[in-house]
């Protein structure tokens, strides 16, 4: 697309990744539909180590090897097999791009949204892609929550919150059904339906 010999700039794309369903549709929209070849690929995690599960790899539509993700469980590498997961994903879909992982700890004051936007500005993102979980209470505007969908409304307001105050631009993904396409949300464009 670029005018100077057709030479496109090299853009850097982050993906929130998380041991979730929701990351899994984040990364499968960045590497169909956001990442061209020139790009660089951040994978970021960023919590608490000890509480993460090794997830991720029943969410992958195509994994690879079952020994090169871990092997369905156990033994090794612990809570950030998921993480190595999507980078065997990412380079088998996409070769010639380069795919970083980062782990952030966080401590128990620290805040997860404000933490992911300092690393989008320190790295220079471009394009920052977060799966993201909607309730009906959500998209009705509702923010009443009960103790049992606490967790639910927190992810939602992480994606939420990184969608409103990133300034690169930032994609909020919601994945529909195997083959339905994609919800889309960003500062400008709500609820925009992408098909696969």
């Amino acid at each position: 697309m670029g005018m100077n010999g057709g030479a496109e700039a090299k853009r850097m794309v982050m993906v929130v990744a998380e041991p979730t369903s929701e990351s899994a549709a984040a990364l499968q929209y960045a590497i169909s539909h956001a990442m061209m070849e020139k790009d660089e690929l951040i994978l970021i995690q960023v919590g608490n180590p000890s509480s993460w599960k090794s997830t991720f790899t029943t969410f992958l539509k195509r994994p690879a090897s079952p020994a090169a993700v871990g092997g369905g469980g156990g033994g090794g590498r612990g809570d950030w097999d998921h993480l190595e997961a999507m980078r065997l994903a990412c380079t088998h879909a996409l070769p010639k791009v380069r795919v970083r992982i980062e782990r952030v700890a966080m401590g128990s004051k620290d805040d997860k949204a404000t933490t992911i936007l300092h690393y989008c500005k320190l790295f220079s993102v471009d394009l920052l892609i977060v799966g993201q979980r909607r309730s009906l209470s959500t998209m009705l505007g509702s923010r009443r929550h009960s103790g049992r969908h606490l967790r639910l409304a927190k992810a939602t307001d992480t994606a939420e919150y990184l969608i409103e105050n990133s300034k690169c631009n930032c994609v909020g993904v919601q994945k529909k059904a195997q083959n339905a396409g994609y919800l889309l949300n960003s500062k400008t464009q709500r609820n925009f339906w992408l098909l696969a």
